[in-house]
């Protein structure tokens, strides 16, 4: 009588013993390991490693990024798009020698840029012919045409041109004058640069004879 009640709690225990037993041998791929497997993605999951690349290519940087770094700053200011304006005080203007040809006068008016910065240099020149109190002596040169004007990129110690032209005054029979020097305004600008005279006599009607100037050009004309 004693012994029947025993025999169902042992065999109901062994059976609960083995259904445990049986779920842990089945989930020693889906039990300890699926913590395990949890836990290993979650140690090395692709976005860490990612990470670790970044900071991998953030510790190499500091052999080389100095000298891209450098190399960027370097070419940048160069480029039209970072380059500002050129500036009157950043420039200096120069007259070369006339190049006669087929009854006209050639010369090459020059800007070069004297400053330690890239500037850039768009259209045509303002010019006017003065006296030796600065006055007007002939009419404003007229703008060329036919010639796209173009936006130039002056490096330091780089220079542009303008080609001003006329014909020869003792052909069309004009009144002439002889300025003492050009006031030569850089495009954009409102100071001027003050450039001696050495052309000779120039037509003072208006009417022939009359100098114009070409757009900005790379180079000093020579």
């Amino acid at each position: 009588m004693t012994h029947r009640p025993l025999l169902p709690g042992v065999l109901l225990g062994c059976a609960l013993l083995a259904g445990c037993v049986g779920r842990n041998t089945d989930g020693t791929a889906g039990g300890s390991p699926p913590a395990a497997g949890t836990s290993s993605p979650t140690a090395s999951p692709t976005v860490p490693a990612a990470a670790h690349d970044e900071r991998s290519g953030e510790s190499d940087a500091p052999a080389s990024t100095p000298s891209h770094g450098a190399g960027t700053a370097s070419a940048s200011p160069a480029s039209p798009a970072t380059a500002r304006r050129c500036r009157t005080s950043e420039l200096k203007a120069s007259l070369g020698p006339d190049r006669p040809g087929a009854g006209q006068s050639n010369f090459a008016l020059v800007l070069t840029n004297a400053s330690r910065r890239p500037c850039t240099i768009h259209g045509f020149p303002g010019v006017a012919f003065v006296n030796g109190e600065g006055e007007a002596v002939t009419p404003d040169p007229e703008r060329g045409a036919g010639e796209e004007p173009q936006t130039v990129t002056l490096a330091p110690g780089a220079s542009v041109w303008s080609a001003l032209t006329y014909a020869n005054p003792a052909l069309t029979g004009v009144t002439t004058v002889t300025p003492e020097a050009l006031r030569v305004t850089p495009s954009d600008e409102t100071e001027w640069i003050s450039v001696r005279w050495t052309g000779g006599r120039v037509s003072n009607t208006g009417k022939a004879s009359v100098p114009r100037l070409s757009p900005f050009r790379a180079g000093d004309g020579a």
